[in-house]
């Protein structure tokens, strides 16, 4: 069984905000921080697979704190769950006021990647979590998966029922 750790695929950047971040509430667009989130977990999800992955889901986002021009983002990612084809990635994104060096949870979000080529698989079988946030995180993965395959069958109900015109 091969197994990979969370701490092996973890990728970590800060990004300092700036003027042309800023929404016309004077804190940071959240389409900002999505694109941005989206660039960094799939370099965690690319650290299993090595495989062209592409975005499936993004789900449990939640915007925590608002972001200004006074913090720095501190990204975080790392996988959480393995699928066949499937990658989930854990993204948080911490704020640090670079005036007073305190911190705040301001994002947090679940990122699903699937390799491209339909030919090719996950490697790895076993995921080894090591902090307390990443066994949570690691061990609640089945039930949100879950949740999702069912959310899907929901969603392609609802998308059969949409119009064109």
């Amino acid at each position: 069984m091969m197994k990979v750790t969370c701490e092996s695929t973890l990728t970590v950047s800060t990004h300092r905000v700036f003027q042309s971040d800023l929404n016309p509430h004077g804190t940071v667009f959240g389409g900002k921080i999505l694109a941005i989130v989206d660039g960094e977990a799939s370099v965690a999800a690319m650290r299993v697979t090595h495989y062209t992955m592409v975005t499936a889901t993004m789900d449990h986002v939640r915007f925590l704190h608002p972001f200004t021009m006074d913090d720095a983002m501190i990204m975080q990612a790392y996988v959480t769950g393995l699928g066949h084809r499937s990658v989930e990635v854990f993204v948080k994104v911490i704020g640090e006021n670079l005036l007073t060096g305190d911190r705040f949870l301001g994002f947090t979000c679940m990122m699903t990647y699937v390799i491209q080529d339909p030919q090719k698989q996950v490697e790895y079988s076993e995921l080894v979590p090591k902090t307390d946030e990443q066994k949570i995180l690691v061990e609640s993965y089945h039930d949100r998966r879950s949740h999702r395959i069912d959310q899907q069958k929901f969603e392609q109900n609802l998308l059969n029922q949409i119009t064109l015109k």
